[in-house]
């Protein structure tokens, strides 16, 4: 029999004694988690020592398989890249040519620059879109000083690809935060460095002389082509989809007419040329014919191309836009299926080895080396696939699941902007000896233009404000995450537009509105930096933004506005379906409900009541 205890022992009306002890308290609640700490990767697997006979054989041949199957998810991710790429282009290909023809509005370098932008944008290839400024160049429609504003606008809109991949994973919130700031780290590093060298470029042309002194020092010629390396393995599979003649755009930039008038989807892909000297009619005869000799080209078709629209009746607009719905639908389900692929992949020893291959620095004497490395490692990889936007769209997944710093993939990042500008360099190579100095030089701002934001914004801890803008937003978006869609409509969308629009109005116009905003946004955020560092410098009034409207310094407002018009979304689309069900289901449910209905119509009506009761209280609480 158990004891009893004191308190059975004791007479009810005796009250007992108690004794005041006081309540423990953990202090693992005062300690905060760094939300930027990677997530451990522990070895939670069972070791291979430990597995039999059949156990090995079924982890190599299951790690085999899921080799076999990220190498074709990625083969199939780079693919639908470049059909996107494609589809851009025969979207607003030939609205990108007649941008470019625009030779009034660039010469205003704001418009220069956001004009690089948005083509960059329709084409989604700055390689396409530098390209087509270097044309320009060697065909005298541009000078290389009007030329250099557009090269640094295509190098902001490369950059918009891998943030919209970082909204793959919007569904965790510590893995979009991670995720989205290592896409848009890239995002601010180019808009910084066009903030400061733009205005130095307009003020000294000093990459239009230093490039200009390095063509005229080297006795450079003509080479070949730049060589295809990604290419190679991916041409089989996009060209049997859809195969495009670049020419088209060149040409209607150029002012060429009749490449308006042709398509951009490629027919021929086979020709040959003959070039003869023939009698043709002069043009400044007027009383009389006159002729003179000219070299005539007359280019004939050997073979058809054999992708799917060669034959096709449709225009270059539904084509794109049926592979636009194609390309995304593909690009989103490889990169979803890469990264669970990749969570399944990377545990116990594997995530810890390349844990801590990406993340560990050199031995003390040489840490600084580390960063330059993986510069010169960024660098070669875009060089072998040949798209910035491919290298940085691979590895934002693995920055969101934690595999990648985000210190670590701010220099890959960097080591993507000169990879992409040597291809150019190759390609320029192989221009002709008349117009070489030219294309080469225009390919030379762009690496100079890259190397300088470098010297900017890397090399001095101090000055890597990149990585901390990048971390801000991502702390932002992870709590707001409609802030993240909202970022790259009015930063890549919006805001180019509004300046676009303002050019063509006049260089007055655009001053006297831009400068004011700006003037503001320098304001704000000296008091922001006053207000955490030094708030004694600051008017009582300006240490805190609380004497403005809530709406006007917090997003929580916004944020309210924008769960009650989706909830509001979500209930009218649940009301429509419900409506659509209650149609389909009442045919059959009317007969029986017919004779209730004359039988107690009281009842009837008391339960029409509470449906309506019911839904009004839905919508009550969403407002709320």
């Amino acid at each position: 029999m158990a004891p009893r205890t004191k308190q059975e022992d004791e007479p009810e009306g005796k009250p007992t004694e108690t004794l005041d002890v006081a309540p423990a308290v953990s202090t693992a609640a005062l300690i905060e988690d760094d939300p930027w700490d990677m997530p451990e990767l522990q070895d939670t697997g069972i070791k291979w020592a430990d597995l039999d006979t059949k156990g090995k054989i079924l982890r190599v041949v299951t790690t085999a398989a899921k080799l076999i199957l990220l190498l074709g998810l990625l083969y199939m991710f780079v693919c639908s890249l470049d059909l996107l790429s494609s589809a851009f282009q025969l979207v607003g290909g030939k609205a990108a040519g007649d941008i470019f023809q625009e030779n009034t509005v660039l010469s205003n370098p704001l418009a220069g620059l956001v004009i690089g932008m948005l083509v960059t944008l329709l084409v989604q290839s700055s390689s396409t879109s530098s390209s087509i400024v270097v044309s320009m160049v060697s065909s005298g429609l541009l000078e290389v000083a009007t030329a250099v504003p557009i090269i640094m606008g295509t190098n902001i809109g490369t950059s918009v690809t891998n943030t919209v991949v970082a909204m793959t994973q919007v569904g965790d919130r510590n893995k979009f935060r991670r995720a989205f700031a290592g896409a848009t780290v890239h995002d601010f590093f180019n808009w910084l460095s066009v903030l400061v060298l733009l205005p130095l470029e307009i003020a000294t042309g000093y990459l239009v002389k230093l490039t200009e002194l390095i063509i005229k020092s080297f006795n450079i010629q003509s080479g070949e082509n730049a060589p295809a390396l990604l290419n190679v393995i991916t041409d089989p599979l996009t060209h049997s989809i859809i195969e495009l003649d670049e020419s088209v755009i060149s040409g209607i930039a150029t002012g060429d007419p009749e490449a308006k008038n042709k398509s951009l989807i490629k027919v021929w892909c086979q020709t040959a040329s003959n070039t003869t000297v023939q009698n043709v009619t002069a043009s400044n005869c007027s009383d009389f014919p006159c002729w003179e000799l000219k070299n005539v080209t007359e280019v004939f078709n050997i073979k058809k191309c054999s992708h799917i629209f060669v034959s096709t009746n449709l225009s270059d607009l539904a084509v794109g836009l049926i592979l636009l719905a194609c390309s995304l639908l593909i690009l989103c389900t490889c990169l979803i299926l890469i990264v669970k692929l990749l969570n399944s992949m990377l545990k116990g020893q594997v995530a810890v080895a390349i844990n801590k291959i990406m993340n560990t620095d050199f031995p003390f004497p040489f840490a600084w080396l580390t960063g330059y490395i993986a510069i010169l490692v960024g660098a070669g990889m875009t060089f072998i696939v040949q798209s910035s936007s491919v290298f940085t769209s691979a590895i934002t997944p693995l920055v969101g699941i934690g595999v990648i710093k985000l210190e670590r993939a701010y220099p890959l990042s960097l080591g993507s902007n000169i990879g992409t500008t040597t291809t150019a360099i190759l390609a320029a190579m192989a221009s002709p000896g008349e117009t070489l100095g030219n294309s080469l030089q225009i390919a030379l701002v762009h690496l100079f233009f890259n190397l300088s934001g470098i010297v900017l914004w890397y090399p001095i801890p101090f000055t890597r404000l990149p990585i901390r803008l990048a971390k801000a937003l991502g702390q932002i978006t992870a709590q707001y995450r409609w802030f993240s869609g909202f970022y790259i409509i009015f930063c890549f969308f919006v805001f180019p537009l509004l300046v676009f629009g303002l050019s063509l109005a006049g260089w007055q116009v655009l001053v006297g509105v831009l400068v004011p905003i700006v003037a503001v946004l320098i304001f704000v955020i000296i008091v922001n930096i006053l207000q955490k560092h030094k708030p004694q410098w600051l008017p009582s009034a300006l240490r805190s933004w609380d004497f403005l409207p809530l709406w006007a310094h917090s997003l929580e407002p916004w944020d309210r506005v924008v769960t009650i018009m989706a909830a509001r979304c979500c209930c009218c689309c649940k009301c429509c379906k419900v409506t659509e069900e209650d149609e389909e289901t009442g045919t059959h449910e009317n007969k029986d409900q017919e004779i209730e209905m004359y039988d107690n119509p009281t009842m009837t009506e008391t339960k029409e009541a509470k449906k309506t009761s019911g839904s009004c209280e839905i919508l009550k609480a969403t407002s709320l």
